[in-house]
Order: C-alpha cells, then structure tokens, then sequence
C-alpha cells in the first residue's frame, strides 16, 4: 500500500472528501464548503492510495512568520497507519520556513500532535460563537 500525497485537490475529490469529513463526525461540511475552505488555503495535502482519497490536511499562513494548520483528517478505516504522520510531515516541510506554526488539536488527538513535537501555547487564546465548541475548548 503506497501512500501518494499531493499538495493540492481537485473538485473531483470533493464527494470522498465529504465522506471523511462525515465519518469522523464533522457533518456540517457539505461540498461547497469544503471547495471554498481548500480554495482558501495556502497549502493543502491531499493522501490517496490507489487513487483513493484517505486523507488530508490545510494550511492558512501569511508565508512568512504564521501559518495555522487545520483539518488534517483520515478516513477511519486508515488510521493509526501513519497517514497523518504523513500528511503532518508533507505540510511542516512546507513550512519549514516559517517562524511560527499553530495548530488547535480535537479533543483526544493531542498527544498525537505532542509527538509530533507540537507544545501547549501559554498564552494562546480563542473565541468561539458556538456554544459546543466553546464548551469544549475554552478554559
């Protein structure tokens, strides 16, 4: 099983995108969504086998001191086989060049990204205008 991953995406990988996005429970990504938050962002990764869609991630940055990294998702049938390791790895050496990297982890990943040599910000903060999601990351 070879992993391939390319720093962009095509409209045609939007309905396996979704797909990943639904099953590990982020359902408020439809198609449109997803076309207008990968269009937006400064580098993407994209992680098939076969051809197949198994994974991905994205970064907003202003390419020289910030970048931010979101979603990096993997359809559940291909975690803990190092494809995030992958997809992580594939957009650091991207950004190797920039001063700072953030990254808000979900609930339950965060040693993953501990040991992927991420730390907790001191004075990192954030403002939510969900409830839930205020809920669930805010002190």
């Amino acid at each position: 099983m070879e992993i391939l991953i390319k720093n962009h995406f095509s409209i045609e990988q939007l309905e396996e995108m979704k797909k990943i996005y639904h099953l590990v429970g982020w359902n408020r990504h439809n198609k449109e969504i997803i076309k207008q938050i990968f269009e937006n962002s400064n580098l993407v990764a994209v992680a098939t086998i076969d051809g197949k869609v198994v994974g991905f991630g994205r970064v907003l940055t202003d390419g020289i001191f910030n970048a931010a990294i979101y979603d990096v998702v993997v359809h559940p049938d291909f975690q803990k086989q190092g494809i995030a390791r992958n997809i992580l790895n594939n957009l650091l050496e991207n950004l190797n060049h920039i001063s700072c990297i953030h990254l808000i982890a979900t609930t339950g990943n965060e040693d993953f990204y501990r040991k992927c040599g991420f730390k907790k910000l001191k004075t990192g903060m954030a403002r939510y205008h969900r409830e839930d999601l205020d809920r669930e990351y805010l002190e």
